[in-house]
């Protein structure tokens, strides 16, 4: 392996200001820094990480932690965030929780022995004493979820008005049934969804009746089954909203496989816009969401923050509003598809 030694000897210069060099201190002469990075490229040399975090000097790593990284709504912020990162000469990593607390605390710990210079973190309901601690020591913003306990910096977007806008919608249709199919309130995503299903139910002045099902964010077992059971009511809402982007298609398989008429039968509005959605059966209402635009506004503004070597924990928060997009699975109820 080529060592700080070798170049040193190439050049005819001391180890430590090949060292010096590297590290792009500016001690060293901007001709000298060029002629050890040609040399190092030359050779093949690769920095030893290790021995740099036993130095305490931190690493180019920016860990992001999420709760699933199937689904779609995630992908997009990790994609997102590693080309913006990337310019900007840092590398993402990234972890997954499948929203357990032990695991997020796992995740934490690796991340913070290797010295990482921050970590962008979408937090469980209720995070480890020990995670908040290991946090508390290192650069982080929450992003989507927003915890207490944690860093009061955050990106997130307008959850209640993404379930408002289109329960709204339904209600100005002339729907009166409508169930929301969602994630738990225990979260703070879920809390505002739920939050934004009842103010939009609330503002119809009593005349809608809500039908709540609430569980596991990232199943579409949960929605199927949801789905199913409000169908069987006695009296079986007339819509459906959905509060995720996995809930909807859990519901939209169970659509397809109940053989229900969309929306002759059941109008339905989703939770964000995929790609798909603009073409399954007569098109999909939704709600669209500015993700991939976030996620970048959350990695330049954090990028900053660690560069600049910004201290404190001064609050700061980035609300991003939804949009409503109407296509063909709303309608009024009873109208002819």
């Amino acid at each position: 392996m080529i060592t700080i030694k070798d170049i040193a000897a190439r050049l005819q210069v001391s180890p430590s200001t090949v060292g010096r060099a590297l590290a792009d201190d500016p001690r060293i002469s901007a001709a000298m820094k060029q002629k050890v990075q040609e040399v190092a490229g030359e050779m093949g040399y690769v920095a030893n990480r290790a021995a740099r975090m036993m130095r305490g000097v931190s690493s180019n790593l920016v860990g992001l932690v999420v709760p699933d990284i199937r689904n779609s709504f995630y992908s997009t912020i990790a994609h997102a965030l590693s080309k913006c990162l990337e310019q900007e000469g840092y590398q993402l990593t990234l972890s997954e929780t499948d929203d357990d607390r032990m695991t997020e605390l796992r995740q934490i710990r690796e991340l913070s022995s290797a010295n990482v210079a921050g970590i962008i973190i979408v937090p469980s309901a209720k995070p480890h004493a020990e995670t908040i601690r290991l946090l508390g020591m290192t650069p982080h913003i929450q992003l989507l979820r927003k915890h207490a306990a944690l860093s009061d910096q955050w990106f997130g977007i307008d959850d209640a008005q993404a379930i408002y806008l289109p329960t709204r919608h339904l209600i100005e249709l002339g729907h009166r049934r409508i169930a929301y199919i969602g994630s738990l309130a225990e979260l703070p995503t879920g809390a505002a969804r739920l939050k934004g299903f009842r103010d939009a139910l609330a503002s119809a002045g009593g005349a809608c009746a809500g039908i709540e099902e609430l569980g596991a964010p990232g199943s579409r077992e949960f929605a199927q089954d949801a789905l199913r059971r409000v169908l069987t009511l006695p009296e079986p809402p007339t819509a459906v909203v959905t509060g995720s982007v996995l809930h909807t298609f859990g519901v939209l398989e169970e659509l397809l496989d109940s053989g229900v008429s969309v929306p002759k039968q059941l109008s339905v509005a989703g939770f964000s816009d995929e790609p798909a959605f603009r073409w399954w059966g007569p098109g999909l209402t939704t709600v669209a969401l500015p993700v991939s635009e976030l996620a970048t506004a959350c990695g330049l503004w954090f990028v900053h923050r660690m560069k600049q070597k910004v201290a404190g924990n001064a609050p700061y928060s980035a609300i991003s509003p939804p949009t409503l997009v109407v296509r063909g699975s709303t309608q009024p109820p009873g109208a002819s598809a």
